[in-house]
């Protein structure tokens, strides 16, 4: 009996369909769109103007949301999912919930506490932009929880959409988890809320000798990470499975995918602090490099680099304590629905699946379908399943052998066609060097003997590049040589070598803080404003000298109760050695390059004259 190509496809995404675990307080869960489409409108956003409702609620369908339409270029086409409720709604909401934003959610070790304070002052400021800027209202978390609600109640299932791409030897199952809402910003001191979310996870499998598949690689798409960094080799202890069931930690109402348990701390980058961001970068790399100062978080190379003073960080709660969807789960996954091939509803709809707020950062923007991006350009991780991981560059384990000496014999053969043009030149050149010799002594040669001269020079730089590229092609041969061996060997191959940012959890020693260090964290920038305004109303003549004090003790309280007085010493000793080295240098430039050349000219007189005497 054949199978068709939709029911094999099918049943590799049953085979190694991932097990999601959520915290505890989760409020939305993967389902169907169609249930979601039920209770929403779809509107058209154009410039200048008011949102202009197309299809009501109740009348959204997926063939109406494929439908064409003409609009400006400025022009957003947007669901709307949640409509507002009202006080009496939103207290008994939140009275049901037991007064807390989730229902069996508890903050874990204090956000701010973790992070330095001008971290903590741009998160301030961030926050107090949320007034300012495009957001989701703060009602529509509760209207979301509870039409989700009244979704479950008639469809009290979980679902996913499922694709199968076949690429460069690969197999790339693609996993596709929507969800009504994205509240971690109202449910779990997130970053943002926005209406629906998208998710997704790659798996990548390759073919074995015996025509069967095997899993090889993962990459799960998680904030601002990206490339290499997406990607865990299917054996790293990082990855947990049960069976042939990778698991995924979702985060708490952001529903990020996560390799292990514990609390992340993503920090969100704002486009318009960019330039400042990549120029704390670059202090950072001046200090570890050039000064050698190094934190104990700098050891391992695939840790995370120092906070960046610009970045807002938010604590992603992905514990794995609360509902758990998948094989051998109390809750499983219905049949995959399929992606492929791509159905009209996600191929011709380019708007948003929620609320357009007109954010400019976009956070608390709706996302587009599966297929595209926010402002209508196909995703990567659609187009190129493999360039979105880094997994271009990276070859099937069963093809390995095959190419690695496949590509030892392609430079074999380079080698040889240099070995023929450098035996080609070396023969020219020797027949100039007779020539140049046959012409010394004899004045009306002196045109053509420079003209030989020149070509001996281009002819020996020629030479001198190709015996340098054949030099290199050897050493890549022999480095294949020993890849090949350890192939035929079967040995493991390194699996993290591709990681430059890795993302961990917070470790424990870090989330063991003291509740003084948690208070200080919460109050500090409240008592830096405070202080300020103190000092400019009451002692306004002193201003400089009390912004310098309040500062120094602001960092002395901050060092201590972050244990980093030692560190804080040490960074201002070097600080201040660079400064003064700085002042002695503009002051005494000029005798300084005096004595620098007196010294120098010395030394070179004593190392010629005791190369005379030896």
């Amino acid at each position: 009996m054949d199978i068709s190509p939709s029911d094999a496809d099918r049943a590799l995404l049953r085979r190694f369909e991932p097990i999601i675990r959520f915290t505890q307080g989760e409020q939305f869960f993967p389902m169907e769109v169609k249930d979601y489409l039920r209770y929403c409108s779809l509107w058209v956003q154009r410039p200048h103007r008011q949102p202009y409702c197309l299809v009501p609620i109740g009348q959204v369908t997926l063939e109406k949301l494929a439908a064409p339409r003409h609009e400006d270029f400025e022009a957003t086409y947007f669901l709307k999912f949640s409509e507002a409720v009202n006080l009496a709604q939103v207290a008994q909401y939140r009275f049901q919930q037991g007064g807390r934003r989730s229902s069996g959610f508890h903050v874990g070790r204090g956000r701010l506490a973790r992070v330095g304070q001008l971290s903590r002052l741009m998160d301030a400021i961030f926050a107090l932009g949320l007034f300012a800027r495009g957001r989701v209202p703060g009602d529509t978390a509760v209207g979301a929880a509870l039409r989700y609600e009244e979704i479950v109640t008639q469809s009290p299932y979980y679902s996913y959409y499922g694709r199968v791409v076949r690429s460069n030897g690969w197999i790339a199952l693609q996993y596709w988890f929507f969800y009504a809402f994205n509240n971690w910003r109202s449910g779990f001191y997130g970053a943002n809320d926005h209406e629906s979310d998208w998710e997704m996870v790659y798996i990548y499998l390759s073919e074995t000798a015996e025509g069967d598949v095997q899993p090889e690689w993962l990459a799960y798409a998680s904030h601002d990470f990206k490339g290499d960094d997406l990607r865990r080799h299917w054996h790293d202890p990082e990855v947990e499975k049960m069976g042939q069931h990778p698991i995924i930690y979702a985060g708490a109402g952001s529903h990020a995918s996560y390799f292990a348990a514990g609390e992340y701390l993503p920090e969100i980058e704002l486009p318009f602090l960019l330039p400042l961001v990549r120029l704390v970068e670059r202090q950072q790399k001046f200090w570890r490099k050039i000064l050698r100062q190094y934190s104990d978080d700098n050891n391992d190379s695939t840790a995370a680099p120092s906070f960046n003073i610009f970045k807002i960080p938010f604590v992603d709660y992905a514990r794995g304590d609360g509902l758990a969807i998948g094989p051998g789960q109390t809750q499983t996954w219905q049949e995959p629905i399929l992606l492929d091939p791509t159905p009209p509803w996600a191929m011709h709809y380019r708007g948003l699946w929620g609320l357009y707020t007109n954010d400019p950062f976009s956070g608390e923007d709706a996302p587009a379908g599966p297929v595209y991006n926010r402002d209508g350009s196909v995703r990567r991780s659609w187009y190129d399943p493999l360039g979105w991981s880094g997994l271009d560059k990276v070859l099937p384990r069963h093809q390995l052998l095959s190419k690695t000496l496949a590509r030892w014999e392609d430079l074999e053969e380079r080698q040889n066609k240099l070995t023929a043009k450098i035996e080609t030149k070396q023969h020219q050149l020797a027949d100039l060097g007779i020539e140049l010799a046959a012409m010394q002594g004899q004045p009306h040669f002196r045109k053509i003997y420079a003209m030989s001269q020149k070509k001996v020079m281009q002819l020996s730089g020629e030479l001198n590049q190709l015996r340098a590229e054949w030099a290199s092609l050897e050493a890549i041969k022999e480095a294949l040589a020993l890849y090949t061996a350890r192939l035929k060997h079967g040995d493991p191959l390194p699996m993290r070598a591709h990681i430059r940012r890795a993302h961990h959890p917070t470790s424990e020693i870090e989330l063991r803080l003291d509740r003084l260090t948690e208070l200080w964290a919460a109050i500090s920038i409240g008592l830096l404003m405070i202080s300020l305004v103190l000092l400019v109303i009451f002692a306004r003549n002193y201003l400089i000298f009390g912004l310098v004090t309040l500062l120094s003790l602001i960092v002395f309280i901050e060092a201590s109760s972050r244990k980093q007085l030692q560190r804080l010493i040490s960074s201002i000793t070097i600080s201040l050695a660079a400064i003064s080295t700085l002042i002695i240098l503009v002051d005494f430039f000029w005798p300084i390059i005096t004595v620098s050349v007196l010294i120098a000219s010395s030394y070179i007189m004593w190392q010629n004259l005791r190369e005379l005497w030896t």
